[in-house]
């Protein structure tokens, strides 16, 4: 078939895809620019379109008038388990197991030390080689703080490393998505097999969280955290939830005991009592206006499941594979993220020796995404506001900048 044969089937069939698309009225929910694609969702969602309003008031109304007494009439004292609650919709978790707060840095601190001391007589934690660079930095410095030994495998072998040194692992910390391939990983297999050998699980679902299911309480996670502004939308530096499975929440003793997590918090006590359930995780006093302004873009998710966004995404990440199939492997350009669709999340990752070129001219095109050194190029799929059409411009913006 010819090039513009190919180019035609393929506009065809993205357009067939998105006449189907039932979400496409999500699309409205978000400020987005004309006539450019954003593929930047794993670096900072969009904004929602109800957030200025919103944010507006609050700063006029809520701080400029009631001032202090906002804490209270206005519900900012409530916000960090309300909006943990709405987060937790999006990750399968109930009411009550998950709170907003803090930044993911801290809250991956908190959750590691609070997870190893579960275990105190075991003295190994086990993650993969592909961590984060946070993730990898937070893990470190854990095991020099509480005396544990770090030990990493490859994401494949991280199963059977459980089975042979599950008696000394005290906690597996992985996360749910590679930032830089896209890769989802078999959270609830890797669950079980972490549970079977006594070991604590935390699941950092910062590429995960608002793209596809992950089902917390259905698999029986110990401890999960992630961050709000990518596809959470909460805007640059929202802050971070955590989640904690209800049966460790009356045992979680964290390291950072701060003063909003006591359970008198305002009587201003010498010794820290930790507040009962998921308020124990929380520490300092919260950023209110980051806080609402996270409360309101997740109405972006309103009337829609979570497997209804999944299924949106992995429809997106599948039309890019065909697109990439038939213009980006005849030029070269690789794919880096997983072929089976339980095994992609919302972003696509390509390889090519000039990346950093490339992006770079995309950018001047009106397509927008990011790169992960040496040779990745990484586009952010957002299933709530991304069409099959822009996937099939992307797709041919590279080709061309490449031609």
């Amino acid at each position: 078939m010819q090039d513009t044969q190919v180019a035609g089937a393929l506009a065809t069939t993205a357009a067939e895809l998105d006449a189907q698309d039932e979400l496409a009225f999500l699309r409205r929910r978000f400020h987005l620019p004309d006539e450019e694609v954003y593929c930047e969702s794993t670096c900072l969602g969009p904004l929602p379109v109800n957030v200025p309003q919103e944010m507006a008031r609050t700063v006029a109304q809520e701080w400029g008038r009631g001032l202090l007494s906002s804490w209270w009439e206005a519900g900012w004292w409530d916000a960090p388990r309300r909006v943990g609650d709405k987060v937790g919709r999006l990750v399968g978790a109930a009411p009550g197991r998950t709170v907003v707060g803090d930044s993911t840095t801290v809250q991956l601190f908190n959750a590691l030390v609070a997870a190893a001391r579960l275990r105190p007589e075991r003295r190994t934690l086990l993650a993969p080689t592909t961590q984060f660079t946070t993730v990898r930095y937070i893990t470190d410095s854990v095991a020099r703080l509480l005396g544990l030994r770090v030990r990493r495998v490859a994401p494949a072998e991280l199963s059977a490393a459980l089975g042979a040194e599950g008696d000394d692992v005290a906690v597996l910390v992985h996360e749910a998505v590679d930032f830089r391939t896209g890769e989802a990983h078999d959270l609830a297999g890797l669950t079980r097999a972490a549970h079977a050998a006594g070991v604590v699980c935390l699941w950092d679902l910062s590429h995960g969280a608002g793209v596809l299911p992950v089902g917390l309480d259905v698999h029986d996670v110990d401890f999960a955290v992630g961050c709000t502004y990518k596809y959470l939308c909460g805007g640059p530096g929202a802050p971070a939830f955590l989640y904690v499975n209800a049966r460790h929440q009356d045992a979680v003793d964290q390291p950072l005991p701060g003063w909003t997590g006591h359970a008198e918090p305002f009587a201003m006590r010498d010794v820290y009592h930790p507040a009962e359930g998921i308020d124990r995780g929380r520490i300092g006093t919260p950023s209110i206006l980051s806080m609402i302004a996270l409360e309101h873009a997740l109405d972006a998710y309103e009337g829609v499941t979570i497997e209804q966004i999944g299924a949106r995404g992995r429809s997106l990440t599948g039309f890019f594979l065909t697109c990439a199939d038939e213009l980006l492997t005849p030029q070269g350009v690789g794919v880096a993220t997983p072929r089976e669709p339980q095994s992609r999340a919302g972003h696509m990752a390509v390889r090519h020796p000039d990346a950093e070129d490339i992006i770079g001219r995309l950018r001047k095109r009106g397509v927008y995404a990011d790169r992960r050194p040496p040779d990745l190029m990484r586009f952010g799929l957002h299933p709530l506001f991304c069409t099959h059409r822009e996937v099939l411009r992307v797709v041919t913006e590279i080709t061309e900048v490449i031609a």
